[in-house]
């Protein structure tokens, strides 16, 4: 199976290097093409368009930041739906709207292809080590196809229903996060508050019922004073507002949510986007405040 690959950011060149450690040959395209020059370098081929990925590859898989951008890659000119896609199979990897996703695979099967809809969770970490987590709307025949390619990168994937249901499974997990990254940041400040040593509080916390993914991960980027991205605030500014819309959508509140997705917009307004989302201590570490939300 001939594997293209669309985004070479901080998620996606670590899956395309497992993909090539694994032996296939990949083809890829990103907007900015030097962020891919080492991935060109080691063997890979690229691509003028998405449309020209296309025409090359059997499976494509995509990976971008916004909803907005998975679209134009489908969609738009020189986009993969503005060529012939007979017989293949498209995975958007990208964090997106399940509304979205339906379109995806209405269009793909309307051509004569697969789509589904599977992002991911882990982040930068679960990427370089191939043990992220990929939740998967779609066909079970067109997931089957793709499982030994999934089983390169994660660690975890499971089909979940039909077109969309991967990104509303993955709008659950960010709904989880937001309540860890919040709690693991007043936990520090409180913390610290008392006169504790933070590092020997990670240590104990991370071994009690207090343990999660974000206090054994991002606690000690905090205490390092590391905040660069394994996911970007701006991103996850992005997916709690799709998942408080889809809430809206059916009819469900969401208080804690809505209180995470406050902070981290304040955080971003600040000038914090670009960094990765342990960066919330910054509210009251650096001054901010998160007073008044």
């Amino acid at each position: 199976m001939k594997v293209g690959f669309i985004g070479a950011g901080v998620m996606g060149e670590a899956i395309i290097d497992h993909l090539m450690n694994a032996g296939h040959e990949l083809t890829i395209y990103s907007r900015t093409k030097h962020k891919a020059d080492w991935l060109l370098a080691k063997g890979a081929v690229w691509a003028e368009s998405p449309a020209s990925l296309a025409d090359m590859c059997d499976c494509l898989f995509t990976m971008v930041g916004y909803p907005s951008e998975v679209a134009d890659v489908y969609f738009g000119e020189k986009g993969i739906f503005d060529t012939d896609i007979r017989g293949k199979l498209c995975v958007d990897l990208t964090t997106s709207t399940p509304s979205l996703a339906q379109r995806i695979f209405k269009q793909a099967q309307s051509k004569g292809a697969e789509a589904l809809d599977a992002p991911v969770s882990g982040g930068d970490i679960g990427a370089r080590k191939g043990t992220l987590t990929v939740m998967v709307g779609g066909k079970r025949k067109a997931y089957q196809q793709v499982s030994s390619l999934l089983d390169v990168f994660a660690l975890h994937h499971m089909l979940h229903g039909p077109a969309g249901s991967g990104q509303h499974v993955k709008m659950a997990n960010q709904i989880m996060v937001a309540g860890t990254m919040t709690g693991l940041t007043e936990m520090l400040i409180y913390a610290d508050k008392a006169g504790l040593d933070r590092e020997k509080v990670i240590q104990t916390l991370s071994g009690g019922a207090a343990a999660n993914w974000s206090l054994v991960n991002y606690g000690p980027r905090i205490l390092a004073e590391d905040y660069s991205a394994g996911f970007f605030v701006k991103h996850f500014v992005k997916d709690l507002k799709i998942a408080l819309d889809e809430a809206e959508r059916m009819e469900l509140s969401l208080p804690a949510t809505e209180k995470a997705s406050e902070l981290y917009h304040l955080l971003m307004e600040k000038g914090y986007g670009e960094e990765g989302t342990q960066s919330l201590i910054h509210l009251w570490e650096r001054g901010i405040g998160p007073e008044g939300l």
